[in-house]
């Protein structure tokens, strides 16, 4: 037997993270209910987001023009690059207006247990934009987990051989914390407190 459109939708939302089948059923509920303020453009933006967003070659970012906005903007600092393990960490520090330089998305962490090398990350985008003149420091903003601080250890012994200055998010970042889920105010704090990364 087939699924009713209904079924369907709450189905496919309860798919997304934080949400189980009760909460997807609300939210299908609240969609139907209403459909012209909210369920129409709704669904008018995901299909445009579906032709258009796609990931930025420079820096990992979701756009909908590569390069993104962020590596296009001429006011960010070209002397400080971001590494953050996901896109929602990039988001997360974009909200807090603490970091002015540019990204880069690794797009996970090194991890044993779950076959994620150097290879499966996007790391040869990161040791090619370091090599740059300009590039002066680069901020270690992974999260203070043991597969991330060992993505920290692996990046800072690459770079080391560059001229650039490795650092890491100081205070504020509590071990096993996601930068997604932090606070504005904890994340100013942490990048302030940044220290050297081999330390």
């Amino acid at each position: 037997m087939s699924l009713s459109d209904i079924d369907r939708m709450i189905q496919l939302l309860a798919r997304l993270p934080g949400l189980g089948p009760r909460s997807a059923r609300r939210a299908t509920l609240s969609l139907l209910q209403r459909r012209e303020d909210l369920l129409r453009p709704l669904a008018d933006a995901l299909v445009r987001a579906a032709d258009n967003i796609q990931q930025c070659e420079i820096c990992g970012n979701l756009d909908d023009s590569d390069p993104c906005r962020l590596c296009r903007d001429g006011r960010r600092d070209p002397a400080l690059i971001c590494v953050v393990e996901e896109i929602g960490d990039l988001w997360a520090l974009e909200r807090s207006g603490v970091f002015k330089g540019r990204y880069h998305v690794l797009g996970g962490t090194l991890s044993a247990l779950d076959g994620r090398g150097p290879e499966q990350l996007n790391l040869s985008g990161l040791w090619k934009r370091a090599e740059h003149p300009d590039v002066k420091e680069v901020v270690l903003a992974l999260s203070a987990t043991v597969d991330g601080q060992t993505t920290a250890h692996y990046i800072t012994e690459r770079l080391a051989e560059l001229p650039v200055e490795v650092t890491r998010l100081g205070q504020g970042v509590p071990v096993g914390g996601a930068l997604d889920y932090l606070d504005d105010g904890t994340l100013m704090a942490a990048f302030r407190a940044r220290r050297p990364a081999g330390g």
